[in-house]
């Protein structure tokens, strides 16, 4: 360990674990330890003076257990310190869960894509966050371990607020299982940003099921329009069982404009988004159902 104070105007000891336990080891002993994944977020943070308390900087980066994709018994499975841009060029990735790739391609510079990871994304719990979303509609769960075992959550359970989860203080994100969608399931990623790079303004995924001419499931997340990326469970059941056509999408996309709250901030209006939404919406709900199997829908 070594003391830092030269990069960041802040101290803190590092701590580099090479294996799982150890690093839950070293959770388990020290207080105030930040979990440093890809830093694409803490460390910027850090460097612009957030109000971060920080004691120890724990790197998992290393910690080749944790980087992995692979299919299980219909699950993928992805380790939490698997880079952004090895997921989205991943051919299990692109063959069962192809808008987590697109959600992905759609974020930030090659470079932050290639520093990030996974578990970082998820654990920085962003109302904006891209890979939310997507794994949100996908019904991913999320395995956090500690000490005394490990837990089972998803991704709606998990995030609390902005920058808020559940993660106990001696506990870590260690993987990303998400069960491979049925066939004949479609899904659709559709954000808006000033520019490709930029956090997004709002965002959107949506997933459906078909049944004939008829959506038997249907997955709706929103993200920057709350505190935290949401299910809009009303236009959800909207869908439900119902015969898919242009109709059916416009109400579904007005439900979801309806319902959302989102606020004023420096990247854009509630109003914007209350729009915006609508046209997303009705946009992805159109590419997932073509997706699916569907007939396309034409306006």
């Amino acid at each position: 360990m070594h003391v830092n104070t030269r990069i960041m105007p802040v101290e803190f000891e590092y701590l580099e674990p090479k294996t799982k336990a150890e690093a839950l080891e070293m959770l388990a002993k020290y207080d105030n330890v930040k979990v440093l994944a890809g830093g694409t977020d803490l460390i910027v943070k850090l460097k612009t003076g957030a109000d971060i308390k920080v004691d120890y900087m724990m790197n998992v980066k290393e910690i080749e257990e944790l980087n992995y994709i692979k299919l299980e018994d219909n699950l993928v499975k992805i380790g939490a310190v698997t880079p952004l841009s090895t997921i989205e060029n991943n051919e299990i990735i692109n063959k069962y869960l192809p808008i987590l790739s697109e959600a992905i391609k759609a974020m930030a510079a090659i470079a932050v894509r290639n520093m990030g990871t996974i578990g970082g994304n998820l654990c920085n719990s962003s109302p904006a966050g891209d890979t939310i979303p997507p794994l949100t509609v996908y019904d991913a769960k999320l395995i956090l371990a500690g000490k005394q075992g490990t837990k089972e959550v998803s991704v709606e359970e998990f995030i609390t607020g902005p920058g808020k989860n559940i993660l106990a203080q001696d506990e870590m994100l260690v993987e990303v299982v998400v069960p491979a969608p049925k066939e004949n399931t479609g899904a659709a990623f559709i954000k808006k940003t000033r520019v490709k790079a930029d956090i997004s303004k709002i965002n959107t995924a949506v997933l459906m099921e078909r049944v004939e001419d008829k959506c038997v499931n249907c997955r709706i997340a929103m993200g920057s329009v709350a505190a935290k990326v949401v299910r809009i469970l009303p236009a959800e059941e909207a869908v439900r069982g119902q015969k898919v056509d242009l109709n059916l999408c416009q109400k579904a996309a007005q439900i979801v404009s309806d319902e959302i709250k989102p606020i004023d901030d420096n990247r854009s209006t509630a109003e914007y988004r209350k729009e915006i939404a609508r046209v997303i919406v009705e946009d992805a709900m159109k590419i997932a159902w073509q997706r699916s199997g569907g007939e396309k829908i034409n306006d």
